[in-house]
């Protein structure tokens, strides 16, 4: 075989030793435009995962690899003029030139033909003879714009700014450091790669940039502006460039790797944000990853085919990451605010790939001391806090007159099992076992304040004094049997009512028979074949609005603790406050404040009536996901603060399911960003919703503070009993139990005990012997 590698960074270096290593038969040159020893930043990171794939892909360069690292495995946080420090992370970095000329060194010794200061013309029509031609040309990569209408790339240049420098202070650990001086916050990324030498990025955004000037200094002047700044944090070591140029980090997505016997690779095919150290790590697997496909398969197209699937899914997962972790350095200056081991929290957890449980793994003794801070921030805010300090889960939460006896929430789910709105057996049992089960709040489904504003005929109500009986039933059920608090969501189905029930009609399809009239706030359908809704009026208006107070007075008379008003998912007041559904020309329609009229209205009628010690949770759908048109995430924080000047307590932050077009971004925790920006932007307390799945996702969002309770739906469906599992896994032992049920907490601690034991066993035996000794190499 024939190939032809366009790149000789560490991905097509890598490839090209891997595949001459295993068939030396084959004809394999790299080419590159820049001499040898041309190499721009400093270092390169890898975590111990990684180098386990070098170790079994080509023993010889990883040998030579290990033998010229920089180990580390604590991370300081440099914030609010402390350090916080976290142990047990595990990764080596390693000298970006150094690594080039291992693996120079090595294709060369196997027969690699490298050929330097080469300019490749992208049309590639001098490689006709080639079987396999691999485009690793990098971030601007023209091979791949030359045939753009085929891997169709997107380029999303980010925000912020950042300076690739290097640094003689030898680092001890991965340093992150946050200071501010009179232009803004700047934030260093800086880790050692050699014994003298240190990596020094430093990022800001682009305002504070512009206003220190950097926008119009030479690297020289840049240098300057930034020993002064980090000074202190230098110890009197100098800063050094190298071709050290402001610039924007650009996400790179391409649809399609390959076309023809052309292979995209590394940065050519995809970037990951250096906050996570990714870059080279996703190239030289994707090298790995090129060359088992040589071995597998037979023929340039199932090479490539076979290629491009074993990657896109894992290089999909790690880009989410390192945007979610981006996104957040981006937004640095909105946790400013945050205690330093709080804000170091924030940052560990940033990606969603380091958590609660893991960070205890890691460094139990960081987990300890955020334990003990919150609990006292909750002693602070409740008045009293679990000593010794118990996970962040099941610290109490108030709001109002209103005590929670923990954080977690059983989130609204419709059951779609009443008969004329009435709640039944179905509805107690569902709803009374979430409440023995231990979460600190329980949330009714979507409940509706009249006939005519349910999703389908078997949607729960609250419009008569019989339903309020019917849920009075219920309530008294969860005050009398558990320690639970219980809130009713109240709602307006709008344009997405008169509906089927799910199992007979399919979601969202328009009932066949028996339709009422639907209402919205401009006439447009749901979905093209689903009724066309009234256009409210003034007098629709009014009546909406005291349908809700009525039912406000109902769920007084029910016993409820808690209201719960739903502005989200593009029922009724949600359509007033997407773009996307309201297109009223009226004092209803337009801007933010025109669109928040009519629901702010109804929240100030039910405050007005519902008494002034219990509050009141508004769920709101934080984003459209429909870009550029609709609801953003930075409008979400303005509905936030609306709702905050009128009384509203906490945000329920969901997202999505205004308008079928919507194209969210799905994931572990996929809407607690959102809650993470309104809670910071908008000073108010929030609740997290989506995919939330774990105990140890609850821990994580709570005490790092992305929200101050997490609503699990799914979850709870499957384990009624989540947070007494969950207590049992902590060894939590004074998270309350029924009384008819404390001989199973002693079974649950002791199974949760054991199985806490045989993890511990086999993850001391995944450890010995160790095969890749990457620590002991590297000290």
């Amino acid at each position: 075989m024939r190939i032809v590698v366009v790149g000789g960074g560490p991905a097509g270096l890598y490839f090209a030793l891997l595949a001459k290593k295993s068939r030396p038969d084959w004809q394999i040159r790299v080419l590159e435009r820049n001499r040898p020893d041309d190499t721009f930043g400093f270092g390169v990171v890898f975590s111990d995962e990684t180098l386990g794939n070098f170790a079994e892909a080509d023993r010889e360069s990883y040998e030579e690899i290990l033998a010229n690292f920089a180990y580390w495995d604590r991370i300081d946080v440099h914030v609010g003029g402390e350090v916080v420090t976290s142990g047990g992370h595990g990764f080596c970095g390693i000298a970006r030139k150094r690594l080039l000329n291992i693996l120079q060194r090595r294709a060369r010794a196997l027969g690699v033909e490298l050929e330097f200061g080469v300019e490749v013309a992208p049309d590639l029509a001098a490689f006709a003879d080639a079987d396999l031609i691999v485009a690793a040309d990098g971030i601007n990569s023209a091979i791949r714009e030359q045939n753009r209408a085929h891997f169709r790339p997107s380029i999303d240049w980010r925000r912020n700014k950042f300076v690739w420098l290097g640094t003689t202070r030898p680092l001890s650990t991965f340093t992150f450091i946050f200071r501010a001086n009179e232009h803004g916050l700047f934030q260093v990324h800086a880790y050692r790669f050699d014994g003298q030498t240190s990596t020094w990025i430093v990022e800001t955004t682009e305002e504070t940039w512009k206003r220190a000037g950097l926008d119009r200094m030479s690297e020289a002047e840049t240098i300057d502006y930034c020993q002064r700044l980090f000074a202190e944090d230098l110890d009197g070591h100098p800063l050094l460039a190298n071709r050290s140029l402001w610039r924007t980090f650009p996400t790179i997505k391409c649809e399609r790797w390959t076309c023809g016997n052309v292979a995209l690779m590394g940065d050519a095919a995809h970037t990951a944000h250096f906050s996570i150290g990714s870059g080279t790590k996703l190239a030289m697997e994707d090298a790995i990853a090129l060359h088992r496909a040589c071995l597998e398969q037979k023929g340039a197209a199932a090479i490539l085919d076979a290629y491009e699937k074993s990657r896109q899914d894992e290089v999909a997962r790690l880009q989410a990451a390192a945007q979610t972790s981006l996104e957040w350095f981006e937004n640095t200056g909105r946790y400013r605010g945050m205690a330093p081991i709080q804000f170091a929290l924030s940052l560990l957890s940033r990606s969603k790939r380091v958590t609660w449980d893991n960070l205890r793994l890691r460094d139990p003794q960081f987990i300890a001391a955020c334990e003990s801070w919150f609990a006292g921030q909750t002693r602070e805010a409740v008045g009293h806090a679990y000593d010794p300090p118990a996970p962040p889960m099941f610290q109490p939460f108030r709001l109002r007159g209103l005590e929670l006896a923990n954080r977690v929430v059983v989130s609204p789910m419709c059951q779609y099992s009443a008969s004329d709105g009435m709640p039944g057996d179905w509805h107690l049992v569902h709803l009374g076992s979430r409440a023995i089960g231990g979460a600190g709040l329980v949330i009714t489904e979507m409940t509706d304040i009249s006939p005519e504003a349910r999703i389908t005929e078997g949607c729960a109500g609250l419009w008569s004094a019989a339903h309020a009986g019917a849920w009075r039933r219920i309530v008294d059920f969860v005050h009398e049997n558990s320690a639970a608090r219980i809130c009713v969501q109240l709602a307006h189905a709008g344009r997405k009512g008169a509906t089927c029930l799910p199992w007979t009609g399919g979601y969202d399809e328009p009932m066949r028979q028996g339709a009422w009239p639907i209402l919205s706030a401009s006439p447009l359908p749901y979905l093209p074949h689903s009724q066309v809704p009234r256009a409210m009026t003034r007098a629709d208006m009014d009546q909406v609005r005291e349908d809700f107070v009525r039912a406000a007075r109902l769920a007084q008379d029910a016993g409820f603790d808690m209201i719960e008003l739903h502005m989200a998912h593009g029922y009724l007041l949600s359509s007033f406050i997407s773009p996307l559904t309201n297109r009223r020309e009226d004092a209803y329609g337009g801007s933010i404040a025109n669109r928040m009229r009519f629901p702010l209205e109804v929240f100030d009628a039910v405050r007005a009536v519902w008494p002034a010690d219990r509050p009141i949770s508004v769920r709101v759908s934080a984003s459209d996901w429909v870009e550029p048109d609709g609801l953003s995430a930075a409008d979400s924080v303005e509905v936030a603060r609306l709702l905050k000047a009128h009384g509203c307590d906490i945000i329920d932050v969901s997202a999505g399911q205004t308008v079928p077009e919507a194209r969210p971004v799905y994931g572990r925790m996929f809407q607690t960003p959102f809650s993470d920006q309104i809670r910071q932007e908008a000073g108010i307390a929030t609740m997290a919703v989506g995919n939330i799945t774990s105990a140890d996702q609850v821990n994580t969002i709570v005490a790092s503070g992305r929200a101050d309770l997490v609503a699990l739906a799914r979850p709870h469906l499957a384990d009624p009993y989540f947070t007494l599992h969950a207590a049992a896994q902590y060894g939590f032992e004074l998270q309350r139990w029924p009384r008819q049920y404390l001989a199973g907490r002693e079974q649950a601690h002791a199974l949760a005990a054991r199985a806490a034991e045989e993890a511990r066993e086999l993850r001391a035996a995944a450890a010995q012997p160790k095969p890749l000794p990457a620590r002991r190499a590297a000290e």
